[in-house]
């Protein structure tokens, strides 16, 4: 039987891979070593070479991609996850790609850009939409909240990923409106992620010691 050709996974590794021609043009402009990793306040703490930075990041984000895309279509119960959260999630490392690679060069040639505004607006954007797609995704192995009480209880999965709805939208709206204030913004991203792992995560338990 013929297989059929993921043309989504290509065009989406080929997204990943789009800020390489952005390197080429600027790699005698970057500094050595480029700054990858940034504190609380936007300030550099972690440094890669500049081949790295430039072409080493795109190619594994591009990898990430594509071992996205296979888990993805290789899961059992695929057809059971919303089509829109799948397509969600075959679309965040392509998005990121694009945005934190091109700002990661940028800032490496001096231009000034707040990348701890930046990060939280996108990941609250992101939770905002899983969220919002949480209800409709039924029992599978890939996509949503996966505890040993959820995969085994389609009643306990159901509840929880409707509660679990309802509480990534309010922190994917904390979290945008937390880029607006600079020196927090970070520790309040991780404060927020925290939360929204650690209270759906309470919620399933509490089901499923109540026999749901």
């Amino acid at each position: 039987m013929k297989k059929k050709i993921d043309f989504l996974a290509w065009i989406t590794t080929a997204v990943c891979l789009l800020p390489i021609i952005l390197s080429i043009i600027v790699y005698d402009k970057l500094p050595m070593e480029v700054a990858i990793h940034f504190d609380s306040s936007g300030n550099p703490n972690g440094y890669a070479p500049r081949f790295v930075a430039a072409f080493g990041i795109p190619f594994l984000m591009a990898a990430i991609n594509l071992f996205t895309h296979f888990s993805l279509n290789q899961d059992p119960k695929k057809e059971n996850a919303s089509v829109t959260m799948q397509r969600i999630t075959k679309w965040i490392i392509p998005i990121l790609s694009v945005i934190l690679v091109p700002v990661t060069l940028f800032m490496a040639m001096g231009m000034e850009i707040p990348i701890q505004m930046i990060v939280p607006c996108i990941v609250g954007v992101v939770i905002i939409a899983c969220g919002n797609y949480f209800p409709k995704s039924k029992q599978n192995y890939t996509i949503g909240i996966k505890l040993p009480w959820t995969l085994n209880s389609e009643v306990n999965w159901n509840k929880t990923h409707r509660f679990a709805g309802y509480v990534w939208i309010v922190g994917g709206v904390l979290l945008v409106l937390s880029s607006f204030f600079e020196t927090y913004a970070l520790p309040m991203t991780l404060i927020i992620i925290t939360l929204l792992v650690v209270i759906p995560f309470v919620y399933s338990y509490l089901l499923f010691k109540k026999g749901i």
